[in-house]
């Protein structure tokens, strides 16, 4: 009955965001046929050919949607079983500059997205007093509000050698990027801001950017870049804020990126490292140099804040010749400042096999492992807190539970059940929730749905 209650208003704000997006597809549409054909990129199809005329004179108009539901099956802090679910709806338009102003080799973008739901992990999985590290539902998250998720220019010199964005993005969108096809956060996107979350901003969180990219050759090419890191943009009424006020300073990455063929199959190499010019609080030490737990004041302040990555994709076979379907490995690691990170290691590798049947040569197979690791600091900063509280049950409200290492598993099937849906359920298993061994294991039970109108 609790899953009820939360599913019926989410499902009615669903379908009536659905109907708004079908009135505005279908107004300029004389053939209502071509709505939800399969072999359609859109489900509200081409508007009577508007559309296709529209991406002929530059304009490529964007709606998509992704929505994720998550059950704990078993185990977790609180092994009540119910279903959350949380969702997003992006709406965007991209320009080609040069059909449009005559602008050579020029893009702009701007996209608007919106979050809401309720996330499993954060009442369920983990333990409220500390959380997990990782979240089962990782559409979930950074305010559950409209923002200004894309607003920029992108230009390009020397007959593409040289490429500049400026405008209002997040760094995971060129900067240790990475698909976003599990539903578990450990496998999605970015992990640099999964991980360093506090400074680096992914999506759905714009800042102000820019990057600069020089491709030295089809592929190979590096690229640097340059941040606002500003906390204010977080908060839930600044999803539209474009002023700098609030801001700390800048996040700046570096990357090279190298995408080889392999027996003529497709990869990509990327190691980058970045640094933050803010000031960051030490985890551990006090302003006084003793542990801050000691004196209960403020925590020493440190000048910056630093971390690095490598990223690795690389498909290995093809299906009977078809280098559209076949086997893909991956890796990721980050390693973040032990002063002022609160995670300061993360792996995760794993494999994604697409066109497995020949019934089925668009659906897909996913399985992905990761290990979260809390700064050691961390670990000793809640002890101490415990030992001066005199606490040492974890059943006791006042004890601050110790966050270790959390592990993640994932295994989905991708339907591709036509060119603009896809359904993934999925199986999820948390070792370690929130890092806390006593916290049960957790299985936890994911569909998400990805679609595009």
């Amino acid at each position: 009955m609790k899953s009820k209650a939360v599913m019926k208003p989410t499902r009615a704000r669903l379908l009536g965001q659905l109907s708004v997006l079908g009135a505005l597809g279908l107004a300029g549409s004389a053939h209502a046929a071509d709505a939800f054909d399969a072999s359609s990129p859109w489900m509200l199809g081409d508007w009577g050919g508007t559309r296709t005329e529209l991406l002929e004179k530059g304009y490529e108009f964007s709606f998509e949607y992704v929505g994720e539901v998550g059950s704990n099956l078993k185990g977790g802090y609180n092994d009540d079983t119910t279903a959350r679910y949380s969702d997003q709806f992006a709406l965007g338009v991209q320009m080609d500059l040069e059909k449009i102003l005559g602008w050579n080799d020029a893009e702009f973008k701007v996209a608007v997205t919106e979050r809401s739901g309720r996330n499993i992990s954060n009442d369920r999985i983990g333990d409220p007093r500390a959380g997990t590290l990782s979240s089962s539902q990782e559409v979930w998250g950074r305010g559950q509000t409209w923002r200004l998720t894309q607003l920029w220019v992108k230009q390009k010199y020397f007959d593409g050698a040289l490429d500049v964005k400026v405008g209002r993005y997040g760094p995971g969108e060129d900067f240790n990027s990475f698909p976003c096809d599990f539903q578990n956060l450990a496998f999605c996107g970015s992990q640099v801001g999964n991980w360093a979350g506090s400074i680096w901003y992914n999506w759905p969180v714009s800042q102000w950017a820019l990057r600069v990219k020089y491709n030295f050759n089809p592929e190979l090419f590096a690229q640097v870049g340059a941040y606002e890191q500003n906390p204010s943009n977080l908060e839930v009424g600044n999803g539209f804020k474009l002023s700098g006020s609030g801001t700390k300073g800048m996040i700046l990455p570096v990357e090279l990126v190298w995408s080889p063929k392999v027996n003529s199959l497709p990869g990509e190499y990327r190691v980058g490292y970045y640094y933050s010019t803010a000031s960051a609080d030490d985890v551990y030490e006090g302003a006084d140099g003793q542990p801050q737990a000691n004196s209960g004041g403020a925590f020493r302040s440190r000048s910056s804040k630093h971390g690095w990555w490598v990223v690795a994709q690389q498909q290995v076979t093809a299906h009977n010749g078809d280098v559209n379907r076949g086997l893909s490995l991956f890796a990721n690691l980050t390693v973040h400042d032990k002063d002022t990170n609160y995670v300061d290691n993360y792996q995760q590798v794993g494999a994604v096999y697409r066109g497995p049947f020949d019934s089925r040569p668009k659906d897909d197979i996913g399985v992905g492992i990761a290990r979260i690791h809390v700064n050691d600091d961390a670990q000793k900063q809640r002890r101490l807190v415990n030992d001066l509280n005199n606490v040492d049950d974890y059943d006791n409200p006042t004890f601050l539970p110790i966050q270790n290492t959390e592990y993640n598993a994932e295994v989905y099937y991708g339907f591709h059940v036509t060119n603009w849906l896809t359904v993934r359920p999925n199986l999820q298993y948390i070792k370690h929730p929130g890092g806390v061994s006593q916290v049960d294991d957790a299985i936890v039970a994911g569909l998400k749905v990805q679609s595009k109108f």
